[in-house]
């Protein structure tokens, strides 16, 4: 346990900052999600709309770190090519 005034801040500190990026990943994986439950539905406008939503989600969070930029491209890149090979 943080016995020191500045060591019990920064447990609150990180206990707040844990939980905003738990959300903030959440809402990632939800809308790779979404773009991957259009694809398998063979919807292409769906897929593309909902690719569309999440490429600014993966970027803006690749640009916080919160992910790493590698694996953003990594997301758009495959989803993008599934989306194209719906036809």
């Amino acid at each position: 346990m943080a016995n020191s005034p500045q060591a019990r801040k920064r447990a609150r500190q990180s206990e707040v900052r844990r939980t905003h990026n738990m959300a903030q990943r959440s809402l990632a994986r939800t809308h790779i999600k979404k773009v991957r439950k259009a694809i398998d539905a063979g919807d292409k406008d769906a897929a593309l709309a909902a690719f569309r939503a999440a490429e600014p989600v993966l970027d803006r969070f690749a640009g916080k770190g919160r992910i790493h930029a590698n694996k953003a491209a990594r997301h758009k890149s495959r989803l993008n090519a599934q989306i194209r090979a719906l036809g």
